[in-house]
C-alpha cells in the first residue's frame, strides 16, 4: 500500500523534472531496509537559485520534504521557516551532484546530514496530517529534538510551516562541518567541480553521444592532472 501511495504521490516531482537531462532518480526501486521502529531522514544542502537547506522525511514510501531556507535552529526556542515542497523517491536520500542549469531546483546538492528519526507518539502520518510533527533526530550531525508546526495553507496548496528547536540547546555546526558532505566528505565546491553525480548515478546507457564524449574529456582532464602530482 506504502508502495502505491509513493508512487502516487510522486506525480508533481515527476512532473517538474526531465530524466532525460538530470540525473535525479526517477522513483519507482524497491525500498531499502530500514532499522526497526525508526525511519531514515536526510538533510541536503542545496546551492539553487538560492542557498537553502532541504529537509526530508521517509514517510509513505516517499521522503516527504521541506526547504529551510536557514538550516535547522540550534537554540531552544528557536524557529526558522519550513516551506513544504513535493515528496521525493526514496532513492533521493542518497542524491549527491550536480542538477543541470535549467531544469527545476538547477545547482549542486550536498548530503549535509543523514540518520534516523522518530516521532513521539510514534504516528508520524497522523502528526503530519494533524499538522506537529515532534521529532527526535539520530544523524551524523543532528542529534537532538525538532518540532515541525504547520502555520498555514489553503486546501489543496504546498503549506508554510515552522521547525522549532525544543528540548535543550544543541551545540552549532562548525564551520567545517557545515561544508562537510556525511556521504563523501566533499565541500560544495569540491562537489561542483566533480560533477560526477552527472556520469556515475547509473544512468550514463541513457545519456546522449556528446554527453558521453564531454565525459571522456573530463576523465581525461583529471588523469593527466594526476599524472603531473
Amino acid at each position: 500500500m506504502a508502495r502505491l501511495y509513493g508512487r502516487m504521490a510522486l506525480e508533481e516531482y515527476k512532473r517538474k523534472r526531465d530524466f532525460k537531462k538530470t540525473v535525479e532518480p526517477a522513483g519507482g526501486k524497491p525500498l531499502p531496509a530500514k532499522i526497526k521502529g525508526a525511519s531514515r531522514f536526510v538533510i541536503q544542502k542545496h546551492a539553487a537559485r538560492r542557498l537553502h537547506y532541504d529537509f526530508r522525511l521517509e514517510m509513505e514510501g516517499v521522503l516527504k520534504s521541506w526547504a529551510l531556507p536557514k538550516g535547522l535552529p540550534w537554540k531552544r526556542g528557536e524557529k526558522h521557516l519550513a516551506v513544504e515542497v513535493e515528496d521525493h523517491p526514496i532513492e533521493y536520500e542518497d542524491f549527491e551532484g550536480i542538477i543541470p542549469e535549467g531544469q527545476y531546483g538547477g545547482g549542486t546538492v550536498m548530503v549535509w546530514d543523514r540518520g534516523n528519526y522518530r516521532v513521539y507518539g510514534e504516528q508520524p502520518v497522523k502528526s503530519l496530517k494533524e499538522g506537529k510533527l515532534h521529532l527526535v533526530l539520530d544523524g551524523e550531525k543532528a542529534k537532538d529534538e525538532w518540532t515541525l508546526v504547520r502555520i498555514r495553507g489553503r486546501e489543496g496548496e504546498k503549506n508554510q510551516w515552522l521547525i522549532l528547536k525544543t528540548g535543550t540547546d544543541a551545540k552549532p555546526i562548525s564551520k567545517k562541518l557545515e561544508d562537510h558532505s556525511v556521504k563523501t566528505g566533499r565541500t560544495m565546491r569540491q562537489i561542483a567541480e566533480a560533477r560526477d553525480a552527472e556520469w556515475e548515478s547509473g544512468r550514463e546507457a541513457d545519456a546522449s553521444p556528446t554527453s558521453k564524449f564531454k565525459a571522456r574529456i573530463r576523465d581525461a582532464i583529471k588523469k593527466k592532472k594526476i599524472m603531473r602530482l
